[in-house]
């Protein structure tokens, strides 16, 4: 009977001691470092060891960690921003981990020539990798439904910041990004490209010549100005960077052009401005808001030329006449001449 007594107790000790290690190891807190919050980014291949990696520097001990996960059962990882808190305990830390309750991050982008460009760009900040993003974004029962055709559909991204969720899928991204489209183009600005006789996707694609044009922003509206009066008056734009644009789609990307010469100018392509009168199918580049807001708010003038000025980058000289601009042209080409810029 005495032994059975002693065993009891041993039992009734031995059930307290591991209900309070389990209560511990659930319940009290185990998230310790200097700061109030902290952020733990689980990229899209993470699993259980991975973000033992990572939260181990929080943790005043990863061993209680490591059981409250089997009592939990939790070894499944969902990638993303998580906002841990100083004080966490295990429990509050696993329920967060397993139902994927993250925190928004920034997805940035802009300078991307090209959807190809863009979805590598955004595969490096959100979940999905470049394939799907690309494949989703050129779905063509998506872009034709809201207007656009593969030509055009990177006007669709206007170049920000935005805040979403790293395991965003691509079509959820894809959504998100032409509600924002939308909410760009508001009634304003709607009606001022109304006004210059333009769509937004007209607007757009003479941006992207503009911006292509000119690092210098407050020479971008002086420039709208100068194609709007040729689109006016239905002239070629002979936009120098729609030639380098042309050229490079055939003969590579990584091509450089310094100089636009004669056989530049005569080659067959939608996009050569010098061939073809109006505005070529679709952007030469991603347009950002401060392009767009140059053509939706141009300089009135009477200018028709420009050229760059050789003594001042990314400047330019304008003219009214064509013996003019050949005048200031001439100058240009002889200081590229000097410098021994051929091509």
């Amino acid at each position: 009977m005495r032994f059975i007594k002693y065993l009891f107790m041993l039992l009734v000790v031995f059930g307290i001691a591991s209900g309070y290690f389990v209560y511990t190891a659930l319940y009290q807190s185990n998230i310790q470092f200097s700061e109030e919050k902290a952020f733990v980014d689980l990229a899209k291949h993470a699993n259980y060891d991975s973000l033992l990696v990572k939260l181990t520097p929080y943790l005043k001990s990863v061993t209680k960690f490591k059981t409250a996960s089997k009592i939990k059962r939790f070894s499944r990882v969902h990638p993303g921003r998580y906002l841990i808190k100083n004080g966490m305990s295990n429990n509050e830390l696993i329920n967060m981990l397993r139902i994927g309750k993250q925190v928004e991050i920034k997805v940035t982008f802009n300078n991307q020539n090209s959807l190809e460009d863009l979805a590598g760009a955004l595969s490096r900040q959100i979940a999905p990798d470049s394939v799907h993003l690309l494949e989703t974004m050129l779905n063509k029962d998506f872009i034709r439904k809201n207007g656009f055709n593969p030509n055009n559909a990177l006007l669709m991204y206007v170049p920000n910041t935005y805040r979403v969720f790293y395991s965003i899928s691509a079509e959820k991204f894809r959504k998100k990004m032409l509600n924002e489209y939308k909410l760009f183009w508001n009634k304003e600005r709607m009606q001022k490209a109304k006004d210059l006789g333009l769509t937004p996707l007209e607007v757009g694609i003479l941006a992207s010549i503009v911006q292509q044009e000119s690092n210098i922003q407050k020479e971008r509206p002086r420039i709208a100005g100068v194609y709007l009066n040729r689109l006016k008056d239905n002239w070629l734009l002979q936009a120098d960077p729609t030639v380098k644009y042309a050229y490079q789609q055939q003969y590579g990307k990584d091509l450089v052009i310094k100089r636009v010469l004669n056989k530049h100018k005569e080659m067959d392509s939608p996009y050569n401005t010098y061939k073809y009168t109006g505005l070529p199918p679709g952007p030469i580049c991603m347009p950002d808001i401060v392009s767009i807001d140059a053509v939706l708010n141009p300089e009135k003038h009477s200018f028709y030329y420009f050229v760059a000025d050789f003594d001042k980058p990314g400047y330019h000289t304008f003219s009214k006449s064509l013996s003019e601009h050949n005048r200031h042209a001439n100058t240009y080409h002889r200081s590229l001449n000097r410098q021994g810029i051929y091509h």
